[in-house]
C-alpha cells in the first residue's frame, strides 16, 4: 500500500501521550498512529455491520425464517462422533 505524508495539528499533551504509548509498545510514532487509525476505521465498519444485522433480525418474519431453517438443518444433521482427521 502506498503511503502519503500528511501534516496534522495535534495538541502537545496528546502527542506526548502518543509518543509514550508508542514507545512502550516498541513502535514508532508513525506506526502507532497508522495502527490506531486502522483499528478505528475497522471498528466503525464493524459497528455499521452490526447495526445493519440488528436492523435485519429485529424483523419478526426474518427471525421466524431463521429459526425454521435452523430447525430444519438440525433435523438432518448427523453427529460427528469421533471423527479422525
Amino acid at each position: 500500500m502506498a503511503a502519503h505524508k500528511t501534516s496534522i495539528a495535534v495538541p502537545e499533551e496528546l502527542l506526548k501521550t502518543v509518543d509514550r504509548v508508542a514507545g512502550e509498545r516498541g513502535e514508532s510514532r508513525n506506526r502507532f498512529v497508522v495502527r490506531v487509525l486502522t483499528e478505528a476505521v475497522r471498528a466503525r465498519r464493524d459497528a455499521e455491520i452490526t447495526r445493519r444485522l440488528n436492523e435485519l433480525f429485529v424483523d419478526v418474519e426474518t427471525r421466524r425464517e431463521q429459526s425454521l431453517v435452523a430447525k430444519q438443518l438440525e433435523s438432518v444433521a448427523e453427529p460427528w462422533g469421533d471423527e479422525g482427521w
